[in-house]
C-alpha cells in the first residue's frame, strides 16, 4: 500500500535574460542585415525555434534599429541608438531546453561593447502542489 503525499513543485514558465551595452560600435549598430543576422544566430544559440525576424531602422537625430524574433518559445530582441553608441538586448524563453543566457551572450559577444550590463529574472509561476507517491 502506497501513501501519498503533496509536494511543492515550481512550474518553470519562463527564464528572461536582459541587459544595457554600453560603446558599441556605432556602424555595427546602424547594420540593420547585420543585426537581424546576429538575432537569426542567437535564436540557435538558444536553442529555440524561429516564427519569424523583423525589424525597422530610426532616422533623425539619435538613429537606430529594433529587431526582434518571434520565437515559439517568445522573444529575442535588440534596438540600438546609434549615436549613444547604445543597444538594449531582452531574451525571454520558456520551456526546459530553451538557453536564454546563450543567446545573450552570443548578442555580446557580436556587438563587442565596452562594457555591458546582464540582469535575468526568473519568471515561473508560484508552487503547485504535486501528489507523489
Amino acid at each position: 500500500m502506497s501513501t501519498q503525499e503533496t509536494c511543492p513543485v515550481k512550474q518553470v514558465i519562463g527564464k528572461h535574460v536582459y541587459g544595457n551595452l554600453y560603446d558599441c560600435d556605432p556602424k555595427a549598430l546602424a547594420d540593420e542585415m547585420a543585426l537581424r543576422r546576429i538575432v537569426r544566430e542567437a535564436v540557435e544559440k538558444a536553442h529555440c525555434t524561429l516564427h519569424e525576424v523583423k525589424s525597422w531602422s530610426f532616422g533623425g537625430e539619435l538613429g537606430g534599429v529594433s529587431v526582434i524574433a518571434l520565437i515559439t518559445e517568445s522573444h529575442i530582441a535588440i534596438h540600438t541608438w546609434v549615436k549613444y553608441g547604445y543597444a538594449a538586448v531582452d531574451v525571454y524563453t520558456c520551456g526546459l531546453k530553451s538557453d536564454p543566457n546563450a543567446a545573450f551572450e552570443y548578442i555580446v559577444s557580436n556587438l563587442n561593447p565596452k562594457e555591458y550590463t546582464k540582469h535575468s529574472s526568473d519568471r515561473s509561476s508560484k508552487p503547485i502542489l504535486m501528489l507523489r507517491d
